[in-house]
């Protein structure tokens, strides 16, 4: 049996698939998945057995799949498409001119909602690719909050196909059961989860820390996490040592330097791959879910993450960095500017791209 704990962390991500195929299998009136990869492998297949299973057994199941992410099609659902279940593409790739900003806005939320009452949501894909990556994803027991979260899966399956969405509603920051949820669509000049990190870090009086695969924040959180270390702040940011994008890591590892000489600490991830996305604030606030903290999540992606004061929540991602820690290397300055003159070259030459990682 699944455990009932209202909330759990997981950060292993073959315990993390075991559990949502405990509670797929378990389900006994609705399952929603939504998610940015989707593998043609052993895992992907796993899934695609327990939700052709479940609506055998009568569960209505609908799943949304981003179309640029994914690596399978509609026949690999056949027999799940065949018996009932509902699938849907997100924004199928385009022949235009204007490929370079419309295919890249891509749904980059990752959701898994059981029966109105089990929601998980976090950073991890289907795909047995990512096996042996460091995630995080929370379960959290709710019918409050997993039945906001079915509103906005609802919203999202229905216009997946259409460019022009509602943007109030899109980014509009949602309350549910003791946190909120914050929501982001490609293109808007408000862009929320900017806003949420901007006025967590400018409003910090002891300590910010940012896990993310992805680091490239572009210059007013630049401005805001320097001003922060300047006025006494701890700032520690923990990026893989190696992600699975190693043009991403050239290109980030050129501002490296400068955060460093401001006095913020930056800590690389050994195992593997770090694909957790997490920001805590003053041992106070949290903020967790797909968001990754550049450029392009923040411009082309629709992102889903919840932000608060849980003080349950909060003891679970605090206990999951201290232990993300024990695994890390510090940033090396003198090595770093030692670096051969080809890499700093290659640095230059993907500065004009940046908005595209």
């Amino acid at each position: 049996m699944q455990s009932q704990e209202k909330y759990l962390l997981y950060d292993d991500t073959l315990k993390l698939y075991l559990a949502m195929l405990e509670d797929i299998n378990q389900a006994k009136r609705s399952v929603y998945l939504q998610t940015y990869i989707f593998g043609n492998d052993s895992i992907g297949q796993r899934f695609r057995q327990a939700l052709t299973e479940a609506v055998r057994r009568g569960v209505e199941v609908k799943v949304l799949i981003d179309s640029w992410g994914t690596a399978v099609g509609q026949s690999f659902f056949k027999e799940f498409v065949e018996l009932g279940g509902k699938l849907k593409f997100f924004e199928k790739i385009k022949v235009s001119f204007d490929v370079f900003s419309r295919n890249h806005r891509r749904n980059h939320r990752k959701l898994l909602l059981i029966d109105s009452n089990i929601t998980y949501i976090g950073s991890a894909n289907i795909t047995a690719y990512c096996l042996s990556w460091r995630e995080c994803c929370l379960r959290i027991v709710s019918d409050m909050l997993c039945i906001v979260f079915e509103k906005i899966f609802s919203y999202d399956y229905y216009l997946s196909s259409r460019f022009f969405q509602n943007k109030k509603y899109g980014t509009k920051i949602l309350k549910g059961d003791e946190m909120a949820i914050v929501q982001d669509i490609p293109g808007t000049r408000k862009q929320p989860v900017k806003y949420v990190f901007r006025k967590l870090i400018d409003s910090a009086e002891k300590e910010v820390v940012i896990e993310t695969p992805y680091f490239l924040p572009g210059s007013l959180l630049k401005r805001s996490l320097i001003n922060a270390s300047k006025r006494g702040v701890k700032v520690t940011i923990i990026v893989p040592k190696n992600s699975d994008v190693t043009l991403f890591d050239i290109l980030r590892n050129r501002y490296f330097g400068t955060y460093h000489k401001n006095g913020v600490e930056i800590l690389e991830y050994r195992p593997s791959n770090l694909h957790a996305k997490v920001f805590l604030s003053d041992n106070k606030y949290f903020f967790t879910g797909s968001s990754n903290f550049d450029y392009r999540s923040f411009l082309y992606m629709h992102e889903i993450n919840i932000a608060g004061r849980q003080p349950d929540i909060l003891r679970l991602l605090t206990e999951h960095i201290e232990n993300t820690k024990k695994d890390c290397d510090k940033f090396n300055y003198e090595k770093w500017k030692k670096r051969h003159g080809f890499q700093k070259l290659v640095e230059t030459l993907l500065v004009p791209f940046r908005h595209l990682f």
